[in-house]
């Protein structure tokens, strides 16, 4: 049974415990055997526009045995998050129960005008004003905190927009990532496990392959989808939002016949998207390669980059190389296409994380002098290909191995 498998059991809330005003059925009788099997719980929820104490009441209104310690809400969550950072003012968009979670922890809410944070939650009194003073505050240098990324939410009527739909506003006028609290990012899994052993065996049950599967394998534990209808997986064997076993309800905790499969983390980060990358290999006459060391990352590379919006991959290749090195080249032969997630997958400082399939050539300098500083790179040189700099870009090998064997080589 999946009930014997794990200790501590997170669970989200709307869509598992219960929809609207009633519990989901069979929700109260397994969370009662739960307690009685000595099962540690933990309640998670995304919603911004509650309190711990006010969401164990509403647990307990429908039977359910809950404390507010037990509860993780996106709010709590994100005050405890302003607290580490020692943050004491933000301006909060957000309803009375995020601004009352902030103020207990010490923040406050009423400046305006001069603040170290903007946190963005739900209000449907928002304006439009408010989200431009969320942006000049922004722009003057204060941290851009978000509850939860999660765009709408369900009605009666149909999907309406979220928490989502208000940070987007903001990191597009400011384009500035925010640090985001909720599920599926990192801060909140912390939160709820922080209580218990590394060793305890955890599991999240949510509804949600985006938030609440993706969440709990970003966190390294393995998640239970419940679902009455048929799902699609992801295609891939290895994408984070494909949960580890599907139920229909939550007695299917109990149920002898259900297996899960064991959740075992990749070797790379999951990438929010994919990208064209291009890299061009260059030998002199002495059979070196040009290598340029990276000014975003200090880091020695072959000339590497982005294929732009109306660009062929070789179109792309000749333009990086020129702004890169200040060379002009021409492509002689396709090395190889890759996009292996552990070589290609790549975290930036802001925090985006960006899976790139790479097309390498095999380039031929026609023109130019090498410049050797510019604002993509701090040097340019070319080296022994015995004498490699410690420092180089982990892929890049593997590329000039399959350069110099003179042969296609696609990499899955």
């Amino acid at each position: 049974m999946l009930v014997d498998e794990f200790d501590v059991f997170l669970f989200d809330l709307d869509g598992v415990i219960y929809i609207g005003p009633e519990p989901l059925p069979e929700a109260v009788e397994s969370l009662k055997r739960l307690r009685q099997d000595k099962k540690m719980i933990r309640f998670l929820t995304n919603d911004p526009c509650t309190t711990r104490e006010k969401t164990a009441r509403r647990l307990n209104s429908l039977g359910i045995d809950a404390s507010s310690e037990e509860v993780i809400t996106s709010g709590w969550a994100t005050a405890q998050y302003l607290k580490s950072e020692k943050i004491r003012t933000a301006l909060v968009l957000g309803d009375e129960n995020l601004k009352w979670e902030c103020q207990q922890v010490g923040i406050n809410t009423d400046n305006q005008n001069d603040v170290e944070a903007v946190v963005v939650g739900w209000d449907n009194d928002v304006s439009f004003h408010d989200i431009q003073q969320a942006a000049k505050l922004i722009h003057k240098g204060s941290k851009f905190i978000a509850t939860n990324a999660d765009r709408t939410f369900p009605t009666p009527e149909g999907p309406l927009p979220a928490t989502g739909a208000m940070v987007e506003a903001i990191r597009i006028s400011t384009e500035k990532r925010p640090i985001i609290v909720g599920k599926p990012y990192p801060y909140m899994f912390k939160k709820a496990l922080e209580d218990f052993s590394p060793s305890s065996r955890a599991v999240m049950i949510g509804d949600n392959p985006y938030t609440d599967v993706l969440g709990a394998h970003q966190a390294g534990i393995p998640a239970i989808l419940v679902s009455d209808q048929k799902i699609k997986k992801f295609p891939s064997e290895k994408d984070f939002r494909n949960p580890d076993a599907t139920i229909p309800n939550l007695k299917s905790l109990f149920d002898s016949n259900i297996n899960i499969k064991k959740w075992i983390s990749p070797s790379f980060t999951w990438p929010e998207n994919i990208k064209a990358g291009v890299a061009g290999i260059i030998f002199d006459r002495k059979q070196r390669v040009l290598l340029m060391k990276r000014a975003d990352n200090g880091l020695w590379g072959i000339p590497s980059g982005h294929v732009e919006p109306g660009e062929t991959v070789e179109e792309a290749i000749i333009r990086e190389i020129r702004e890169e090195t200040g060379l002009s080249v021409k492509v002689n032969r396709l090395i190889g296409v890759y996009s292996d997630p552990v070589s290609q997958v790549f975290s930036y400082p802001n925090g985006k994380v960006s899976h790139f399939i790479t097309t390498c050539f095999e380039c031929e300098v026609v023109e130019g002098t090498l410049n050797k500083e510019n604002e993509e790179t701090l040097d340019v040189n070319y080296f022994d290909l015995n004498h490699l700099p410690e420092n180089l870009l982990h892929m890049h090998p593997r590329w000039i191995k399959d350069a110099l064997e003179e042969s296609i080589s696609y990499i899955r």
